[in-house]
């Protein structure tokens, strides 16, 4: 069931947003070369306690996960797309790193991501960057009332596909309120003009996957969470917590 949430309800995720994008930022910084993914989950973590909010990704475990997950954030480098687990592997020159995060603030939650180079970068990396991040805007400005969750897919996937990139197979966004994952999914691609219409007071998080080589294909790695492309290559992860309200889409997200 789709749980439309009030205008007072978008405002308390709103500030559960604005502290995950306080935790992105401060990652963002601190990630230099030859940290650790773990040194960057403190980071995270010290943000998160310190606005009195809970992370939401630490001891999660959905039925397909072997282990409840690890860490405060995602913390996924280079040819992984999502779901990678902060240990002890330290960022290298030109490692592309993509960042996911949630915080849940008096019951309300917020979900969102990022990824950059550390150190000296990759044309390309930059490029897929660009692209993943463009592919997140296309999707938060075809989230208008009325319209629907293909208009969304259709947006995201449409100019990705033309500039040969891949897309994360099977994966997309989510519905998020009072838990991190709520109906209904999003879908990274569609058909403009089908699926769910759009209603003012549904809140969405919108995350497209994109990868390098036009690839969609991917591989569990060992530990059971982390998603690697099948064919090495690269891959960047964006996303936003978007309420659909009356005028428009809103970013819950932002500092």
């Amino acid at each position: 069931m789709v749980d439309l949430k009030t205008p007072g309800e978008i405002e308390m995720m709103r500030e559960a947003g604005n502290i995950v994008a306080r935790a992105l930022a401060a990652v963002k910084g601190a990630a230099v070369i030859g940290t650790t993914l773990k040194e960057l989950d403190d980071v995270a973590a010290a943000v998160i306690s310190g606005a009195g909010a809970e992370p939401v990704f630490l001891n999660y475990h959905p039925k397909w996960a072997p282990t409840p997950f690890a860490g405060v954030i995602c913390a996924s480098v280079n040819d992984a797309v999502v779901h990678g687990i902060p240990d002890q592997r330290v960022i290298r020159d030109g490692d592309l790193v993509s960042i996911d995060c949630g915080a849940r603030l008096d019951g309300w939650c917020g979900d969102a991501a990022i990824s950059f180079v550390v150190g000296e970068a990759d044309q390309a990396d930059l490029d897929l960057i660009a692209a993943t991040d463009a592919a997140l805007m296309r999707g938060i400005e075809a989230a208008q009332p009325g319209a629907t969750m293909g208009d969304i897919g259709h947006a995201i996937a449409g100019p990705a596909r033309i500039a040969g990139y891949g897309m994360l197979e099977s994966h997309g966004g989510h519905g998020i309120g009072r838990t991190m994952h709520e109906a209904p999914p999003v879908p990274n691609e569609g058909r403009a003009g089908r699926g769910l219409t759009l209603k003012p007071g549904l809140v969405i998080a919108i995350e497209p996957m994109l990868i390098r080589g036009g690839t969609d294909e991917y591989v569990h790695a060992p530990d059971g969470w982390e998603l690697r492309t099948a064919s090495g290559a690269r891959a960047a992860h964006s996303e936003h917590t978007v309420a659909i309200t009356e005028t428009g889409p809103q970013i819950l997200t932002t500092l």
